[in-house]
C-alpha cells in the first residue's frame, strides 16, 4: 500500500506514526514545504517571551526519525497539482526547482492552514510579519530584539500570547482588532473583562473596534494607520486567524464555502481512498451537530490518528469536537469548550445560560481564590453547548470535564447532580461545578413559575 501524506504537522505527524504501527508494509512519502515536521505554534509566544529557551523543545518528532523508519520524506517540497481521479501528485522540490510526479494508493491530506491577509497597502514592508511556523517564530524573535514599538493586529489566542510576551520583553505594545473585544469567538464579555483591564494596567494600547487601513514606512514599517487612529510601529505581527490551506483539491472534493475539506466520521473526503484531517478540513462540533472550522492542535491529532486507523477499513468514527481550549495570560487562568452564548444565537440555538462568581473553598480556609464561570445550556433540551471559566487559581481541567459533557448531551440536571468530591483544600460542600449547574436549574424553575402564573 503505497500512502502520500501532504504536509506535516500536527495531523500528518499523528497519521505517519500511527500507519507506522498499524501497516509496518506500508509505504510511505512524505511532502512538506518546511524542513521540519510536528512544530508546536502554540509555543511561539513563550519562545518569543524567553519561556522556553531551547526551539527545539517545540518539535514532539523528528524528520530522521521518520527516515529511520523507512518513511521517504521530501522536506522542502511542494505539491504543485494533484489528479485525484488518477491518484497521480506532482511535486517540486523547492532547492532545485526540480518536479518529479508520484503515485499513491491512499491520500492524506494534512496540508494544514495559513495566516489571513488581507490585501492591507504596505503589507511588503519590512518588519510586517506572520505568525505561524518556526520560521516565522525565528523571524519574529530576531527583528524584536532590536524594536520599541511592537503591534499586534488580531485578538485571538496568538495575538493576546504574543501582546503578553512582547510587553514582558519590555516593548510598547499596541493591540489591534476589528471586534469591540479581545478573544470574542472563545469567551463572553465577563470573561474578557479582566484580561483587558490587566493589559490596560501593563500599559498596553487597545485599539479594539478598529480595521487595519495601511502600513506606512519608507522600506521598513514606521506607522500602522486604522479607520479611527494611526500607531507607531517598528515591529507589527499579524495574527487575524487562518484559513485553511486547500486551494490544490478546490473542485476535486467537497469543501465548505471558506475551503475546508468535508469529511465524514471516518474522515473520508467525498472521494474513495482520499483523507483529510487538521487544519485543511472541517469537524462535526458537538454543540450545534454541524460540520464547522475549528483548527486546533487538539482536533488535528485525533483527526490524523483517526486516519490512520481508517485508512484501510472504515473502523473507528471520530466522536466529534467541542472546540476545547485553554489560555494563561498574567495571572488569568482561562478555559472555554463549545459555544459563548453570543455565538450559540448566532447558530440558530435558544439557549440562556448561567453564572458563578465564588470563592472556590469553604470561606473558614485561610487562602482562597475566586472562581468565575459559565455554562450555557438549550432552553428546551437543557442540554448543556458551552462552559467558560477564569480565575486566578487554575480550574481549567473544569472545562475538559463540561466538554466530556458537552460530547454526551449531558444536561444541567445532570450535571447538578454529578457525584463530585468534597475536601475543603479544593472545594465547597456543593462542587463549582454541580453550584453553577444547580443555578441553570434554579432560573428554568422561576421561568416555569412566572409562566404558570400568568397562565
Amino acid at each position: 500500500m503505497r500512502v502520500a501524506v501532504i504536509g506535516c504537522t500536527h495531523a500528518g505527524t499523528a497519521a505517519i506514526n500511527n500507519i507506522l504501527n498499524l501497516y509496518p508494509n506500508a509505504e510511505i512519502d512524505v511532502f512538506e514545504k518546511n524542513d521540519n515536521v510536528s512544530f508546536l505554534s502554540c509555543g511561539i509566544a513563550l519562545y518569543v517571551g524567553g519561556v522556553v529557551n531551547d526551539p527545539n523543545g517545540l518539535f514532539y518528532a523528528s524528520v530522521e526519525q521518520f527516515e529511520n523508519q523507512g518513511v521517504r520524506m521530501h522536506m522542502n517540497h511542494e505539491v504543485t497539482s494533484c489528479d485525484i481521479n488518477k491518484k497521480q501528485l506532482l511535486a517540486r522540490d523547492m532547492k532545485t526547482n526540480e518536479t518529479k510526479s508520484f503515485g499513491y494508493d491512499k491520500l492524506i491530506i494534512t496540508s494544514g492552514s495559513w495566516p489571513v491577509t488581507p490585501p492591507i497597502p504596505g503589507s511588503d514592508l519590512e518588519n510586517v510579519l506572520l505568525c505561524k511556523n518556526f520560521a516565522h517564530a525565528n523571524e519574529i524573535i530576531k527583528r524584536s530584539e532590536s524594536v520599541e514599538n511592537v503591534v499586534v493586529v488580531g485578538a485571538g489566542y496568538i495575538g493576546v500570547e504574543l501582546v503578553e510576551a512582547f510587553e514582558e520583553n519590555g516593548k510598547n505594545v499596541t493591540l489591534i482588532d476589528s471586534e469591540e473585544r479581545i478573544l470574542n469567538r472563545y469567551l463572553d464579555k465577563t470573561f474578557t473583562d479582566p484580561v483587558e483591564a490587566t493589559f490596560e494596567q501593563r500599559g498596553i494600547e487597545l485599539a479594539l473596534g478598529q480595521t487595519v487601513s495601511q502600513f506606512e514606512g519608507t522600506g521598513t514599517v514606521k506607522k500602522v494607520i486604522t479607520d479611527k487612529g494611526e500607531y507607531k510601529a517598528d515591529l507589527v505581527v499579524m495574527c487575524i486567524g487562518f484559513r485553511p490551506n486547500t486551494a490544490l483539491f478546490k473542485g476535486q472534493i467537497d469543501m465548505l464555502p471558506n475551503g475546508a475539506i468535508i469529511v465524514n466520521e471516518y474522515m473520508q473526503t467525498s472521494v474513495k481512498d482520499v483523507y483529510a484531517a487538521g487544519d485543511c478540513c472541517a469537524v462535526n462540533n458537538n454543540a450545534t451537530k454541524q460540520p464547522a472550522y475549528i483548527p486546533l492542535a487538539t482536533n488535528a491529532v485525533r483527526m490524523g490518528t483517526l486516519v490512520a486507523h481508517n485508512l484501510v477499513n472504515p473502523v473507528l468514527a471520530h466522536p466529534g469536537t467541542q472546540g476545547t481550549s485553554g489560555l494563561k495570560i498574567y495571572n488569568h487562568n482561562i478555559a472555554s469548550s463549545g459555544l459563548t452564548e453570543s455565538a450559540a444565537k448566532l447558530a440558530g440555538l435558544s439557549v440562556d445560560s448561567a453564572y458563578i462568581e465564588d470563592n472556590y473553598r469553604p470561606e473558614f480556609m485561610p487562602e482562597n481564590a475566586l472562581i468565575q464561570l459559565k455554562i450555557v445550556y438549550e432552553i428546551e433540551t437543557h442540554r448543556i453547548v458551552g462552559a467558560q471559566v477564569i480565575s486566578d487559581a487554575d480550574f481549567t481541567q473544569s472545562i475538559n470535564t463540561i466538554s466530556l459533557g458537552i460530547a454526551n448531551n449531558m444536561t444541567i440536571e445532570q450535571l447538578a447532580l454529578t457525584d463530585f468530591f468534597f475536601q475543603p483544600h479544593f472545594n465547597k460542600p456543593v462542587n463549582y461545578l454541580n453550584q453553577v449547574a444547580l443555578a441553570a436549574m434554579a432560573k428554568e424553575a422561576e421561568k416555569s413559575k412566572k409562566e404558570t402564573v400568568l397562565a
